[in-house]
């Protein structure tokens, strides 16, 4: 029945997936159906192609529709990180005298934490990280306990008016869609995949995309930083195309052949046809030597990030990496560990079939709309 499923779309750097599907047993997710189609992808907070990025979107959504009888009313978006921005804010409110918390007092105290308006930014989404009592306990959920204020410290998640303005006209066609929900992909994740008990002090995500990636810091029920960088899987293929003078699809093919890890003799080759028709060889040695390089750069841009976020130092906190690309190169999570000096553990979803990390957004997104929908009485700032 459509009426306990959701239909969601997950925008990535390389693929965009549109799924109905709904909540099955023991955490599994029932998928309905499910349809992907490739673009330019985005780079530097912009679409490459405005209208790639349409037909595709387009593309997925009608199948999804023509699958589903044309019953999808709500659609769920993901807001890649490249499109979002992090605000955090604090707020406190004082009472005549100890009383127990309602939910009028967190909805009036969520009220006055909004931040202004942003030119070119709208805001999609709030909530709050966590909740100080006057006696200084922390606390997820306030409701009922006594206090005489109530601090909270809150999120907001802006998401790039062109963006949404883009997903909204490419599918002003489908007259059976009456609301388009926007959900930062940086919080679906982050939520989703990183158990509470990480988030209480602090966490670091890192999604390894393939031409774009996101570093983003945790707390409590939700993201105090997050930074994206164009920079990812793709572009080691490419540094192999422009270094080894091969055609981007033999560089890319090769990705897969390589393991960093493997101890292989000096007379090690990786061979690869390409679609001319010509079969390409390098020693496995060199190729690895070029992609530890470019490894690095990432791995410079990742520092980058960490420097961005001045609150608390969290170069000693373990790395939890996902993402389309956390598994393309084997070897690449240890590699970068050695080079950060970092521990990185790649996470996925713990569900048969999808248990790997380019699933990560996906059902991190469909976990995030299903509860939305199931708290759909409620604001949106208590989701």
């Amino acid at each position: 029945m459509l009426n306990k499923s959701v239909a969601v779309v997950d925008v990535r750097s390389s693929e965009i997936t549109a799924v109905v599907a709904e909540r099955g047993v023991n955490g599994t997710f029932v998928i309905k159906s499910k349809f992907s189609s490739g673009y330019d992808g985005y780079a530097e907070g912009q679409l490459i192609d405005v209208r790639s990025f349409s037909d595709a979107l387009r593309f997925v959504v009608k199948s999804t529709l023509n699958a589903c009888g044309d019953k999808v009313r709500a659609l769920y978006v993901g807001v890649p990180g490249e499109f979002t921005n992090v605000v955090v804010t604090d707020n406190v409110i004082s009472f005549s005298s100890m009383k127990k918390v309602g939910s009028s007092d967190v909805k009036a105290l969520g009220a006055s934490s909004v931040p202004p308006q942003k030119k070119g930014w709208r805001l999609v989404r709030s909530g709050c990280l966590y909740y100080v009592l006057s006696d200084m306990r922390r606390v997820v959920e306030p409701v009922g306990m006594l206090t005489d204020s109530l601090r909270g410290r809150l999120c907001h998640y802006l998401c790039s008016s062109a963006f949404c303005e883009c997903v909204e006209n490419a599918l002003e066609q489908f007259g059976g869609i009456t609301k388009i929900n926007f959900i930062p992909s940086v919080h679906a994740e982050a939520m989703y995949l990183v158990p509470p008990e990480k988030r209480d002090e602090y966490a670091v995500l890192f999604d390894f995309g393939f031409i774009s990636s996101t570093y983003s810091v945790i707390c409590g029920n939700g993201v105090v930083f997050s930074e994206s960088f164009s920079l990812g899987i793709g572009h080691l293929a490419l540094y192999l195309m422009e270094t080894l003078d091969v055609p981007y699809d033999v560089a890319l093919s090769m990705l897969g052949k390589v393991n960093l890890n493997a101890r292989e003799g000096a007379a090690a080759m990786v061979e690869q046809q390409g679609g001319d028709g010509k079969t390409y060889r390098f020693p496995a040695s060199e190729l690895k030597e070029k992609l530890r390089e470019g490894l690095d750069g990432i791995c410079e841009a990742i520092e980058e990030c960490g420097r961005g976020f001045t609150e608390k130092n969290t170069d000693y906190k373990t790395l939890y990496m996902t993402g389309e690309s956390a598994l393309s190169l084997r070897g690449a999570a240890d590699h970068i560990s050695g080079r950060l000096v970092r521990t990185v553990s790649v996470i996925s979803p713990q569900i048969p079939y999808y248990d790997k990390p380019q699933f990560s957004s996906l059902f991190s997104l469909l976990d995030t709309a299903l509860k939305d929908k199931e708290n759909s009485s409620f604001l949106r700032f208590f989701k």
